[in-house]
C-alpha cells in the first residue's frame, strides 16, 4: 500500500480532493491511502506512519522546501500544481504522486 498525503492549512478544499483522488485510485484497482492534514499535523503523520509521498497544497507551499529538507529522500515531497488544486482534478494529483514514486 501507497501512503500519500496531503498537506493543507485548513483542510476543507483539500478533504475534497482527497475523495477525489480515492476514487480515482479505486477506480484503477490501486492498494493506496490518501489523506489530509494540516501544517500542525505533519511531523506527528510522519513519525506515527510509513508515508511514501508528501504533496503540498498552493496555500502551504511556503513550507515546501523545510519537508524536503526534513523528509527527501526517504518521502517523495513536491507541491501540487496550482491548476490541479484549482479544478479539484484527482486524476492528476495522483498521477503526481505515482510518478514521484517512479522516480
Amino acid at each position: 500500500m501507497k501512503r500519500i498525503m496531503l498537506v493543507c492549512n485548513a483542510g476543507m478544499s483539500t478533504s475534497m480532493i482527497v475523495t477525489k483522488m480515492e476514487k480515482e485510485s479505486e477506480k484503477r484497482g490501486l492498494s493506496t491511502e490518501i489523506f489530509a492534514v494540516p501544517v500542525s499535523e505533519v511531523d506527528n503523520q510522519v513519525a506515527e506512519k510509513e508515508i511514501d509521498v508528501i504533496l503540498v497544497g498552493p496555500q502551504v507551499k511556503f513550507m515546501l522546501k523545510e519537508y524536503k529538507d526534513n523528509f527527501s529522500p526517504e518521502i517523495k515531497v513536491d507541491s501540487i500544481e496550482m491548476k490541479d488544486y484549482g479544478t479539484m482534478n484527482g486524476a492528476n494529483i495522483l498521477n503526481t504522486a505515482l510518478e514521484m514514486l517512479e522516480e
